[in-house]
């Protein structure tokens, strides 16, 4: 059985996951992703400046809560990751890993980092956490062990739905945004620039850490990047398969949705959505 290109993201069941191989550099590729997300998301936090939604969300829940903003934030993934079961969605390891390494590793780094005084420091800080942030979060889904709780409810509901992935994406962040903002979340110019960079840094990076399996049927290729902020840039010759991913799309298959079977329709794989 011929192995994928290095660009190629396999849609697999969490068993097909821990068979695929190269174990060892996936696991050590998805935990220092996943460290590395939390530390992007204390910068982000400290610069003072904005967050992404969901993170609005999660500073907007731990003003009023007496919990640690990592503590809220993996709450917050054990909850959303129970919006899987009647999506009928299966956590791969890495998911399982996304609700609990994440959290830890931004109170770590909160712990470590103060937040700088002058403006410039800060918006240097942000930056950084952004970059950073598309950075680990190609390193997670690069490792191919699963979508994190958040990514997962945004492709259930798109299967379930039949809507598109960029509708219920804008749908549901604007949701967590609002709701972050009235409980006294964090909005700022980080949320906006956040919004527009991420997609173009998380495209940059996964190419280069996608890590090659053997084919398990379809695999989502990841190329340059192209109109939009998604991980976008298909190749021509994947437009053949287009009825097979629409069916999958409407859920007219058998079992569970797995962890990448699910694209919007222009065959733009899925973006880390806050985490």
């Amino acid at each position: 059985m011929a192995p994928v290109t290095r660009t190629s993201l396999s849609p697999m069941t969490p068993l097909e996951q821990l068979r695929a191989g190269r174990t060892t550099r996936r696991l050590v590729q998805l935990a220092t992703g996943l460290v590395l997300y939390g530390v992007s998301m204390a910068m982000m936090l400290r610069s003072g400046l904005g967050l992404d939604p969901w993170d609005v969300l999660h500073s907007g829940i731990a003003a009023h809560l007496p919990l640690s903003f990592g503590t809220v934030v993996i709450v917050v993934g054990a909850l959303v990751l129970l919006l899987w079961v009647p999506l009928r969605q299966w956590p791969g390891l890495g998911t399982l890993a996304n609700v609990v390494v994440i959290g830890l590793a931004t109170d770590g780094t909160l712990a470590l980092l103060d937040a700088p005084g002058p403006l410039l420091a800060r918006a240097a800080l942000l930056l950084g956490g952004i970059v950073l942030n598309g950075f680990a979060g190609a390193l997670y889904i690069g490792s191919q062990f699963g979508p994190g709780p958040r990514d997962g409810l945004m492709t259930g509901l798109v299967r379930r739905t039949g809507r598109s992935f960029r509708l219920v994406r804008t749908s549901l962040e604007l949701t967590v945004l609002a709701t972050g903002w009235l409980l006294g979340g964090v909005v700022g110019v980080g949320t906006v620039l956040y919004a527009l960079a991420i997609g173009p840094a998380v495209q940059v990076f996964l190419p280069m850490f996608t890590v090659p399996l053997e084919d398990h049927g379809v695999a989502v290729e990841v190329g340059t990047a192209s109109e939009g902020s998604g991980v976008e840039g298909q190749h021509e010759g994947q437009h053949g398969r287009r009825p097979r991913l629409a069916k999958r799309l409407r859920g007219d298959g058998e079992g569970p949705a797995r962890a990448r079977d699910v694209v919007d329709e222009e065959h733009r794989p899925v973006q880390p959505a806050g985490c």
